[in-house]
């Protein structure tokens, strides 16, 4: 706790509590908080429709398959997330390997712009914060009794609506709290949001960097970090209201 309250401490003395006026009363502070809550919840939606689909993949597989599936999710951790931050500016680039294919293929007729605004900072940090949702999700499915959705169909359901009335429902766990843990580590993302994206579509984190590196201004970057942390947590208390604490941390289990 010490580093946080000296943090607290120096927010509010170098030079003094004005650092927090600073910060809601400069419309580039404001902006950049929007664009924080902005990328952090088109991040969450992203990994949400990627990872449920996925997620039930693996329920369905056979032990062997499922083991390879989960693999490929883990995989990525054995890397540097800046590599692969690096590795995706290649791919995204307008000479890069995306740009090319689609041109070769004439989807495009000139190179699309996916570096260096949004579009690659949400691709970047799905692709990064992908298992955090993946697994949650999986572990709400796996605990759902394999006859349930057959017993509602021998009484008449349709596939669709055994899904939609049973299924579904039973992984709103595993769907709250892995969206809820992607949603909170996407605000305080630093590094891809830094390589991929713009100074006009800066996050927060990016502005305490240059607070604290550029501007050596240690108070101001602490209030923003503050703030940051505050959000945070009011994201956090009211995730785990709606789902429960216990089901937010075991996503459901």
């Amino acid at each position: 706790m010490w580093p946080l309250l000296r943090t607290a401490a120096i927010s509010v003395t170098d030079p003094g509590p004005e650092n927090y006026l600073s910060f809601f009363t400069d419309p580039v502070y404001l902006r950049s908080l929007g664009v924080t809550f902005l990328t952090a919840a088109i991040v969450t939606v992203a990994a949400l429709l990627i990872a449920y689909p996925y997620a039930y993949l693996m329920y369905m597989s056979r032990t062997a398959v499922r083991g390879v599936l989960t693999v490929l999710v883990i995989l990525p951790f054995f890397t540097s997330l800046l590599v692969r931050t690096y590795a995706w500016t290649i791919w995204l680039q307008r000479t890069g390997i995306i740009n090319t294919v689609l041109l070769r293929v004439g989807l495009i007729d000139e190179p699309l712009e996916l570096v260096g605004n949004t579009i690659g900072v949400v691709i970047g940090m799905t692709h990064a914060l992908l298992p955090f949702m993946v697994f949650p999700i999986f572990a709400s499915m796996v605990r759902i009794p394999v006859n349930l959705v057959p017993a509602a169909q021998t009484l008449g359901a349709t596939t669709r609506t055994a899904f939609r009335t049973i299924f579904l429902p039973l992984t709103m766990p595993g769907i709250v709290s892995g969206s809820l843990m992607v949603f909170v580590m996407a605000l305080g993302y630093y590094v891809t949001p830094a390589l991929l994206g713009s100074p006009s579509n800066a996050m927060l984190s990016e502005f305490i960097v240059n607070e604290v590196e550029q501007k050596l201004s240690y108070g101001s970057g602490a209030a923003i970090g503050i703030v940051l942390l505050v959000v945070t947590l009011a994201a956090l208390v009211v995730g785990a209201r709606l789902v429960g604490f216990k089901n937010f941390v075991t996503g459901g289990r």
